[in-house]
């Protein structure tokens, strides 16, 4: 959680100022992140190239709209909490604690590799916000399990490309996107 708190003269009844405050701070975090999430998506639905670009162009911008929407949510709770919802670039690029997408033109499955590792780190941290409103806030809680629901299913979309039939992932052990952009194509040039 983020370790400054908004300081905000007004929230939900029921809630002191300091919890939204916390909560406040929370989502504009995550609010940076799915915003970052977007313009990713929207950056590999242009730089997609090769045999199955139709199938991952198509693919991605309908995660860019439901994307687009959480952060529609997340910036009207940071409202409805008393807080005001920030979604300038250079306020994202000023908070962020992770690096800019790493991979230009690319083959569709070095981006669906990439792609995997960005999600699976966008659900862990939408997770650690979601188990941190357990007990404060089940409304902003419930959001954030909804979208939770979303980013899961988005990441299985690009997983089911990534694994064999035998259920092993192609970017397993990957700590970068370069290295699961890199692990990705390498299995599909070796499979049969």
């Amino acid at each position: 959680m983020p370790s400054q708190n908004p300081d905000i003269s007004y929230t939900v009844p029921g809630m002191s100022t300091q919890e939204s405050g916390q909560i406040i701070a929370l989502l504009q975090m995550r609010l940076h992140s799915l915003n970052d999430l977007a313009l990713t998506l929207k950056h590999v639905h242009w730089n997609v190239v090769g045999p199955h670009f139709i199938a991952v162009h198509e693919m991605i911008d309908p995660q860019v709209e439901q994307v687009r929407s959480m952060t529609d949510d997340l910036a009207e709770r940071i409202s409805t909490l008393g807080g005001e919802p920030n979604g300038t670039p250079g306020a994202l690029v000023d908070a962020r604690t992770w690096n800019d997408y790493s991979i230009g033109r690319a083959e569709a499955i070095e981006h669906l590799g990439a792609l995997d590792l960005v999600y699976t780190s966008i659900i862990k941290d939408h997770r650690q916000a979601m188990q941190a409103t357990e007990e404060s806030d089940p409304v902003t809680q419930d959001m954030l399990i909804e979208q939770l629901r979303g980013l899961e299913l988005f990441q299985w979309f690009v997983r089911a490309h990534l694994e064999s039939s035998g259920g092993k992932l192609s970017t397993r052990g990957a700590t970068t996107e370069t290295g699961a952009a890199g692990q990705a194509a390498d299995q599909a040039r070796n499979q049969p």
